[in-house]
């Protein structure tokens, strides 16, 4: 398969040299190629089978607009934009485009939603937190992942109002810590990724997926189906 990758940053480069990995061709633009999605046409598309961003927050949308517009098959690992899910999926779904879009993707981080959500379910009367560290160029804050986890917990326990801290540390890839409390015991679940190799295994996992179909689908509804 031929892939464009948009974003030259760190996750960007590793995509682009796990994609080469797994046996892809591929192609990488960055931001400054490509202002306001200005690189991205439909001739141009059209020769790719999936296009992958890992951005900004800034950047993603227009280059969203721009390859859904024209029927593109797409991942997006790129966070701070779930405020425009609704008219974003309503052009993929009138264009009959494809996307993959997720707040962290992997495979680890998503086991761990699963599990935060049951224990806010198993653990009554406890206070939960999240605390949640980055390297210090992440742009968003809190992270995807932690908004996600503690949707995870609100929505499993109606009851709880989760508060996030959020730290910016150095080339921390992402630390996701939850404690759940009482005064007389604790309990904690901690994820940490030691590089970001994982994010981008999954992100190309995904764009071998969404290749053959349309549709939007969240990360986490859909990497088991992965080959």
């Amino acid at each position: 398969m031929l892939f464009l990758v948009l974003g030259r940053g760190k996750t960007g480069s590793l995509v682009a040299e796990v994609a080469k990995e797994r046996g892809h061709s591929v192609r990488v633009i960055g931001e400054e190629a490509n202002v306001n999605g200005s690189a991205i046409t439909a001739p141009f598309l059209a020769q790719f089978d999936a296009v992958i961003d890992f951005t900004t927050p800034e950047a993603v949308i227009p280059n969203m607009r721009a390859c859904l517009a024209t029927g593109a098959h797409m991942v997006v690992g790129t966070t701070g934009w779930l405020e425009h899910l609704k008219d974003l999926r309503a052009l993929a779904e009138r264009r009959h485009a494809g996307l993959v879009y997720g707040s962290n993707f992997s495979i680890g981080v998503h086991a761990l939603y699963k599990v935060a959500h049951e224990l806010a379910q198993a653990a009554p009367g406890f206070k939960f937190r999240i605390v949640e560290t980055h390297h210090v160029d992440k742009k968003d804050s809190p992270s995807g992942t932690a908004l996600t986890l503690k949707l995870a917990l609100e929505s499993a326990n109606p009851h709880l109002n989760v508060p996030i801290e959020s730290k910016r540390e150095g080339d921390t890839p992402g630390i996701h810590v939850i404690e759940s409390r009482t005064d007389s015991e604790v309990i904690e679940l901690r994820h940490e990724s030691f590089s970001r190799r994982g994010f981008a295994e999954g992100a190309v996992r995904a764009a071998e997926w969404i290749s053959t179909r349309q549709g939007v689908f969240e990360f986490r509804d859909v990497y088991e189906q992965f080959d």
